[in-house]
């Protein structure tokens, strides 16, 4: 809790000034906090009379960074594949060791590993750490979280890097908290802080109205999750060599409280917009659910997929798992065309990585241009027509 020493408080208000939650205001002279206090040591920070405290934040005594080096990627293998994020974050792991200096290593923890060690090393990784135990047949918070949490413990990487996925958001923040240390989650940008060589972790925040960039400066491992599809695999080298490292963990640790009686994967038509190759979306723009029979002929003519943005969804014209956003699913097509979407940027972190971005929209000053590699200044209406005759006359011919 936040502790205020009423004696040494001068009621200068740079706390009250500083609070992003509106957590802390000076009443009589004296600083006071309330229920939406996060903890987050903003007001400690700025508070030149010391008259501020976290509990506990005393006992948090530095690390010896010096002890922690290297950079660690989840490997999230579930039911014999590896998830595309675990690629996608070799290859920017690949870089961020590479600056640093440092070794690139992934960590496997499975029920039977098979080939799936040297395929990751083909993808960047210089070794892989690999737990093999039935314990990992079923993923539990518990296990593998204890699992990451030991080995971190023992080999001490400087920086863990996971998927932003239902698996990765659910079992590594357990494992940050554990080890004491920061997470930053969703991240869509990771670089290198030239002076120190701390992570620099991008994520949207504020509801998605900015882009905050977090470092964590005195705790390790420093700690993030990354959306999928923003990040870029490299291509696997077969013949690169690595090393293969054989772990245990005690255990007691892989005993877990919790049964899976079964797994079912999802079945019917699911809408598989990560893996099209042309993207076709609708926005606002379209007013209604009418709008996206254009949006859905046109991806037929150039056989891709539909999606939309966030404002369409929840206006009704189209189901939830066409979204992309923050809110929505991460897309890295070929091609993302973008009818009548203003390009918020809650919508942009779900689709920016695409190789090239087209946008039609009325607005000449829309944000969504400022990402666009060709833009169309006009009515969806009377473009997307057009687009869809010639595309079938070009066809024809």
């Amino acid at each position: 809790m936040l502790l205020i020493d009423i004696n040494a408080c001068i009621g200068c208000g740079l706390c009250e000034a500083n609070c992003a939650f509106a957590a802390i205001r000076v009443v009589d002279g004296i600083a006071e906090v309330n229920e939406n206090c996060t903890l987050c040591g903003a007001c400690v920070d700025f508070c030149e009379a010391g008259a501020l405290q976290i509990e506990g934040r005393e006992e948090a005594v530095k690390d010896d960074l010096s002890q922690w080096t290297g950079i660690w990627v989840f490997t999230e293998y579930r039911h014999g594949r590896v998830a595309p994020v675990s690629y996608e974050l070799l290859g920017a792991g690949r870089k961020l060791a590479d600056r640093k200096g440092v070794l690139l290593s992934a960590v496997l923890l499975t029920d039977s590993a098979g080939e799936v060690p040297g395929e990751l090393i083909s993808y960047g990784a210089d070794q892989v750490y690999v737990v093999e135990d039935q314990g990992f047949a079923q993923f539990t918070d518990d296990v593998y979280g204890n699992a990451l949490e030991d080995l971190a413990r023992q080999y001490k990487p400087e920086v863990i890097l996971a998927g932003a996925t239902a698996i990765g958001r659910s079992f590594i923040p357990r494992v940050a908290t554990s080890l004491k240390t920061g997470l930053t989650a969703d991240c869509t940008q990771l670089d290198i802080q030239e002076e120190d060589g701390v992570l620099l972790q991008t994520r949207p925040a504020f509801g998605g109205n900015i882009m905050a960039t977090i470092a964590c400066t005195g705790r390790r491992p420093q700690m993030a999750t990354v959306r999928p599809l923003v990040m870029k695999a490299n291509a696997p080298d077969p013949g690169r060599q690595g090393k293969i490292m054989r772990c245990a963990i005690a255990p007691d640790r892989l005993l877990s409280r919790i049964k899976v009686r079964n797994f079912f994967p999802l079945a019917g038509d699911q809408v598989k917009l990560n893996e099209a190759d042309i993207v076709v979306a609708g926005g606002r723009g379209l007013e209604s659910e009418k709008g996206f029979l254009l949006i859905a002929e046109l991806a037929q003519e150039l056989g891709g997929a539909v999606a939309a943005s966030r404002a369409a969804v929840d206006s009704g014209w189209i189901a939830y798992p066409h979204q992309v956003g923050q809110t929505g699913k991460t897309v890295s097509p070929k091609v993302y065309i973008a009818c009548g979407i203003s390009g918020a940027i809650q919508h942009l972190v779900g689709m920016q990585s695409s190789d090239t971005i087209v946008a039609i929209n009325r607005d000449a000053n829309a944000p969504i241009f400022d990402v666009a590699a060709y833009g169309v200044v006009g009515d969806v209406f009377e473009i997307l027509p057009k687009l869809i005759d010639k595309i079938k006359e070009t066809r024809a011919s």
